[in-house]
């Protein structure tokens, strides 16, 4: 972790004052300096007893697409089906109040080619898409604060193409592996900029102290973050904020293929 050394001008008087003072007191000022850089650090750690959903399933039932008034794009139009799970049902545990937290309630994450995504609260949803144009489009059920259900099946990733005659056409998904951002995202105000939830989703691959992992760059300073599970940031300072997340490999080198890095800003105010 990088610690930032501050240098504090001190006038003559204070060097007099700072040669009369015992060992003692030297510790002790060097130990609160210490405490202080501390504090200002950035701090990632896990986030620990989620409530958790057992069963919880999240399929696509139907996929539209329709005529616009522009000639060269479609209305793509996604339904879902849900089973063991509630839409804005807020969630019951004691990560609620200590995260951000969305007041209605339980939600899908729509994260279309690794952009941020959109909360939906009605299992459906539809978006602008141009004719002759790939996309991945991945679904996942998330509580109330945001964090994504890691039940198996709990998500859904499509990989389609929209044709040049406007058609929806479904396309292999590759077995490499993936990273989707989620969290964290926006703005966060007031409570919210004590702890922010970073959470992302993998795909075709574990992540071990001994194999694969996920870099996450944040303004800088540099996390391996070797299990798949949500974690708190805290520490962040006010204004912006850079987080950059990387799979890599055992020996910390950048994994090539689709979806393997992503960078986002978040903006922390009072």
């Amino acid at each position: 972790m990088n610690y930032k050394i501050r240098f504090i001008g001190i006038s003559a008087i204070g060097i007099m004052l700072l040669a009369g003072c015992n060992n003692k007191t030297q510790k002790e000022n060097k130990n609160q300096t210490s405490e202080e850089i501390k504090e200002n650090s950035i701090l990632v750690s896990p986030v620990e007893h989620s409530k958790a959903f057992p069963g919880a399933t999240l399929k696509i039932s139907d996929i539209q697409t329709t005529e616009t008034s522009s000639p060269d794009s479609v209305l793509f139009k996604v339904n879902y089906g849900i089973e063991n799970f509630t839409l804005t049902e807020a969630t019951e545990d004691h990560n609620t109040h200590h995260l951000a937290n969305s007041h209605d309630g339980q939600h899908i994450h729509f994260i279309l080619d690794n952009s941020p995504y959109t909360a939906l609260y009605k299992p459906a949803h539809d978006v602008k898409l141009k004719k002759g144009t790939e996309h991945y489009l991945l679904s996942f059920l998330s509580r109330s604060y945001h964090e994504s259900i890691k039940e198996s099946g709990a998500f859904v990733l499509k990989r389609f193409k929209i044709t040049e005659d406007g058609k929806f056409q479904e396309l292999e998904l590759p077995k490499t592996p993936m990273l989707f951002y989620s969290r964290p995202k926006g703005e966060y105000t007031g409570n919210d900029t004590k702890a922010v939830l970073l959470d992302f989703y993998i795909l075709n691959t574990e992540l071990s102290k001994d194999g694969n992992k996920v870099k996450a760059e944040i303004n800088g300073e540099s996390f391996m973050l070797d299990n798949w599970q949500p974690y708190k940031i805290e520490g962040l300072p006010l204004g912006e904020n850079r987080i950059k997340l990387t799979l890599v490999d055992a020996s910390g080198n950048a994994l090539m293929g689709e979806n393997t890095s992503i960078e986002r800003t978040v903006v922390l105010k009072k």
